[in-house]
């Protein structure tokens, strides 16, 4: 009788820990999709929101508008993250996703320049600041509620967070593709390119309902909530969250490089745009399939094998590989260095999210994890497009996006030694 008994709430558990995985990881590659979205059509944004006689001008506008939101993300991760450690990881995974319905709904339906003149950037400027508070929350909260659903399996089921943001960008750039291969350009500048946008309001009211009849995770249930978890983080925990800032610092740039990778390949290159975006659906899968790989491997060898085997590779060889593309560009060539990129990014971030998870206590964990991620991804990754243009346009060179790659990795190898002294402590 026991044992059946024993065996009944194994079944239960395991089957609870399976939802959790489905049911955040579709309902976050939602949330990121309306984010990401923006940067692969960000093109015809430029020209219908941010009109200028310098085609350039206009996209760096557009890139300037995909990166600013991204400064909202450290508010949203400050203000969602305590709601998170006091309220609960699913009071704010629910918050997070009706925040990101509305910034989408912003966009979708925002009036082009012609009009209503100024006022056109000003709703679609409010639509991304709305949806960059939402993600920067989503993350720790989402991260938080995974980690502690089995801490002897802490790597697997964290990476489902950024394995869902695989997921996310196979929707994008399929969407993508989808688009602009079967609409005509002028229908697609018209009104085509909103269809993506409106694909996540329908879908939305879909996640909120999941998430609403989500178990809350073991490790919130069990401990206190804190008082004060944003004054408790940076007084006792100023130097972990310095390093987790730095682990991501990698991941963040090598993800907005791929999204910057459609552009690049058709205004630099002068490749087609949707074999353009295929590339990019590949990267996207390789990531939802190798990322929980990895994370699995982490909880068997280590959570440091695999992400500084990975950021080492990348700081050696994303020089060459830019060289190789960008003096005889291929679609072949292309969709080589996206896979290769996609694989080294799905091997650095399996370990990451369970590794940041470690370094913070359950009682600041979603604040400390929503603050370092919100930090480096507005700091290093959200302008990435932004840089990686200026640096084109300022060097003379298309070979220069490698340069903030290799920036990037730099700085997540000098994190990932810390991370045993700081664990020490």
């Amino acid at each position: 009788m026991n044992n059946a008994k024993l065996d009944i709430a194994k079944y239960q558990q395991r089957s609870r820990q399976i939802n959790a995985i489905a049911a955040v990881s579709v309902t976050n590659a939602i949330e990121w999709f309306e984010i990401v979205i923006f940067g692969y059509f960000a093109g015809i944004i430029s020209r219908l929101f941010f009109p200028s006689e310098d085609p350039l001008t206009s996209l760096l506008l557009a890139f300037a508008t995909f990166g600013v939101t991204f400064v909202m993300r450290p508010v949203g991760a400050v203000i969602l993250g305590i709601y998170g450690d006091r309220r609960g990881r699913k009071a704010a995974l629910q918050l997070s996703i009706v925040l990101m319905m509305a910034g989408s709904a912003a966009i979708a339906f925002a009036p082009d320049y012609r009009s209503v003149g100024y006022l056109a950037p000003a709703i679609l400027l409010v639509g991304r600041l709305i949806q960059g508070f939402a993600v920067g929350g989503e993350f720790g909260s989402a991260t938080a509620f995974l980690a502690e659903q089995d801490p002897a399996r802490r790597g697997f089921y964290a990476s489902w967070q950024f394995a869902s943001q695989g997921l996310t960008a196979v929707l994008a750039t399929a969407s993508g593709a989808i688009v602009t291969a079967l609409l005509a350009p002028d229908i697609v500048d018209n009104w085509g390119w909103r269809i993506p946008f409106a694909f996540g309001l329908i879908i939305g009211p879909i996640g909120y309902f999941i998430r609403r009849n989500l178990e809350e995770s073991p490790e919130f249930i069990v401990d206190s909530p804190p008082s004060a978890p944003l004054r408790s983080l940076i007084q006792q925990d100023a130097g972990r969250l310095l390093v987790a800032i730095g682990l991501i610092v990698l991941g963040t740039v090598a993800i907005y490089t791929i999204v910057f990778m459609p552009t690049f390949a058709t205004r630099q290159l002068g490749l087609s745009v949707p074999k353009s975006f295929i590339a990019g659906s590949l990267t996207g899968a390789l990531q939802l399939i190798l990322v929980p790989i990895f994370g699995a491997l982490s909880d068997r060898i280590g959570r440091l094998p695999f992400p500084i085997g990975s950021a080492a590779v990348m700081l050696c060889a994303v020089y060459p590989a830019f060289y190789w593309l960008a003096n005889d560009p291929t679609i072949e060539k292309l969709l080589a260095i996206q896979i290769a990129l996609g694989i080294l990014t799905a091997c650095y971030m399996g370990s990451i999210p369970a590794l940041m998870s470690e370094l913070f206590p359950a009682t600041r964990r979603t604040t400390g994890l929503s603050i370092s991620y919100a930090l480096a991804v507005a700091i290093f990754g959200g302008f990435a497009p932004f840089i990686h243009s200026w640096l084109i346009e300022v060097t003379g060179t298309k070979i220069a996006p490698s340069y903030y790659v290799i920036f990037a990795a730099s700085v997540s190898l000098i994190s990932l030694c810390m991370v045993p002294r700081v664990q020490r402590r």
